[in-house]
C-alpha cells in the first residue's frame, strides 16, 4: 500500500509540472526581437500555373498575430486583409489565418489567362509584437508568360502641395474593368513591374478610408498611358467637385483691399478680371469701383514691393539721418572669407520656408504648375467705409476640374477703435488750499 501511495504522489507531482509548463522562451534566454520572416510562398513568384486551385499561401518562421490589424473603416479590409493587396480582381479577397501562415484567394476565384500581383505590405506582427517592416511582391500567372513591361510614376496632392504618400494606384486596361494595384511610397513614387503592354487609365487616389476604392470626396487624378516596354506618368490628385466654387465669407485687409474666400480651390491658370466681379455698398446697392482683382500670392508680392518702395522713399527724404561711415565687415566671422552664396541665402530659409536652392525632386515637380488657391483679393478705388457692409459677386469661376460657379459673399468692415486716451496729461489739483 505504501508503494502505491508513493507512486500516486509522484504521478500527481508530474501532472502538476505538466500543467504549469511554459510554452514561451526558456527562462534566462535572450528575448526574440526578430520580425516574422517569409520562408515559403505558393505559388512561387514567376510561376505559371494554368490550373491554379485553392488559395495562395505565405508561410512565416513564427506564429503571427491574427488580430494585429485594426478594425476596418469605411468598408476596408479588416485584420490581416489590411496587409494584402491582390490584383487584378473584381470584388473582395479572402484572407485566412493559419498560425504561422496566411492564405489569400479572390472570392471570384482564379481567372484563367491572368497575371496576378500579390503584395504583402509591411505591418505583419508576431506574438512577441515584432513588426515586419519590409514588403514582398509575388507575381504569378494562370496562363500567359510573365510580361516584362513596367509602369512608374509620381503622385502629388496638388492643393496641399505635397507628395501623395501611401496613395492607391490603379492601372486599368482600356479593354477591361479591373486593374493592377500598387501603393505610393513616402515621396509619392510608385512602380508596377511585369504588367502586359497596352493602353491603361492610371488613377492616383488618396484612399483615406483604406477601402481600395475611389470615394466621392477623396482627392484623385487620372491619366491615359500607352505602355510598350516602359512608361512614366505624373498625377496631380485633388478633390473633383460636381459644383463650382461658392462664397465662404470676406475679410478686410486694409482700407482699400479685402479678401474673398471660396469653398474650394479654383483653376490658378484662369485669369479673373474686374468684369467678372461686382461690389456694391449696402443697403442702397451703390456700385463700388474696382481697381484690381488679384490672387493672394500676387497681392502678397505686390504689397511687399510697395512697402519696399515706400521705405526707400522715406529713407531718402529723411535728411536728419547720418550716413554710416564705419567700415562694415563683410567676411565670415572676421576670418577674411567672403560669405558664400548659401550663407547669403540663409535668411530666406528661416521659419520653415525652403531656400531657393532646394532641388529636391518633389519640389521641382510641384514648381511645374501654379499653386491652386481658394481666395482672391479685391482692391477698390476709394477707402471702405468703417462699419459699412458690402455685397460681392464673382461670376464664371471654375474649379480645378473645370466646373463653373458663381460666388457671393458679404463684407463687414469693422468699426475703427477709439483713439487712445492720453494718460500723460497732468491732472488738475482739486484739493482746497
Amino acid at each position: 500500500m505504501r508503494l502505491i501511495a508513493v507512486a500516486l504522489a509522484a504521478l500527481a507531482g508530474g501532472g502538476g509540472g505538466l500543467a504549469c509548463a511554459n510554452l514561451g522562451d526558456p527562462p534566462g534566454g535572450p528575448p526574440d526581437t526578430t520580425p516574422p520572416v517569409v520562408v515559403e510562398v505558393r505559388p512561387e513568384s514567376g510561376a505559371v500555373v494554368p490550373d491554379l486551385k485553392g488559395a495562395a499561401v505565405i508561410r512565416f518562421d513564427d506564429v503571427i498575430d491574427e488580430m494585429a490589424g485594426s478594425p476596418a473603416a469605411g468598408g476596408g479590409p479588416a485584420g490581416l486583409g489590411r496587409y494584402v493587396l491582390l490584383s487584378p480582381v473584381a470584388g473582395a479577397v479572402k484572407v485566412g489565418w493559419h498560425r504561422s501562415s496566411i492564405s489569400i484567394e479572390p472570392k471570384e476565384g482564379w481567372k484563367p489567362g491572368r497575371v496576378y500581383h500579390l503584395h504583402l505590405l509591411p505591418g505583419i506582427v508576431d506574438l512577441r509584437r515584432n513588426v515586419r517592416k519590409q514588403g514582398l511582391t509575388i507575381i504569378f500567372s494562370t496562363g500567359p508568360t510573365i510580361p516584362t513591361a513596367s509602369l512608374a510614376g509620381t503622385a502629388v496632392l496638388w492643393v496641399e502641395q505635397r507628395a501623395l504618400a501611401q496613395g492607391l494606384i490603379r492601372a486599368v486596361p482600356l479593354a477591361d474593368t479591373v486593374g493592377y494595384l500598387a501603393l505610393t511610397d513616402s515621396v509619392g513614387r510608385f512602380r508596377l513591374d511585369a504588367i502586359p503592354p497596352g493602353r491603361y487609365i492610371v488613377y492616383a487616389i488618396s484612399d483615406n478610408n483604406n477601402n481600395r476604392q475611389r470615394d466621392r470626396r477623396e482627392p484623385f487624378d487620372s491619366g491615359l498611358v500607352t505602355l510598350d516596354t516602359t512608361a512614366s506618368v505624373t498625377l496631380w490628385a485633388f478633390v473633383h467637385d460636381t459644383v463650382g466654387p461658392r462664397g465662404r465669407g470676406a475679410d478686410p485687409i486694409d482700407s482699400l483691399a479685402f479678401r474673398v474666400n471660396f469653398t474650394q480651390a479654383f483653376d490658378p491658370r484662369a485669369r479673373i478680371d474686374t468684369s467678372r466681379v461686382r461690389v456694391v455698398a449696402l443697403p442702397d446697392s451703390t456700385p463700388v469701383a474696382i481697381t484690381a482683382v488679384l490672387t493672394q500670392a500676387v497681392y502678397d508680392s505686390l504689397s511687399a514691393r510697395e512697402r519696399a518702395v515706400a521705405d526707400s522713399l522715406r529713407r531718402a527724404a529723411d535728411t536728419t539721418a547720418k550716413r554710416d561711415t564705419t567700415h562694415r565687415d563683410t567676411t565670415v566671422a572676421g576670418r577674411g572669407v567672403p560669405p558664400s552664396a548659401a550663407a547669403r541665402r540663409a535668411p530666406a530659409a528661416a521659419g520653415g520656408t525652403p531656400a531657393p536652392g532646394d532641388t529636391s525632386a518633389i519640389k521641382k515637380l510641384l514648381a511645374q504648375r501654379p499653386v491652386p488657391t481658394d481666395r482672391i483679393v479685391i482692391r477698390v478705388a476709394k477707402p471702405l467705409t468703417p462699419s459699412g457692409r458690402y455685397f460681392v459677386r464673382v461670376r464664371s469661376l471654375r474649379n480645378l476640374n473645370g466646373v463653373e460657379g458663381e460666388a457671393q459673399a458679404v463684407l463687414s468692415v469693422p468699426k475703427p477703435p477709439p483713439p487712445a486716451r492720453d494718460t500723460t496729461r497732468v491732472r488738475r489739483d482739486s484739493t482746497k488750499p
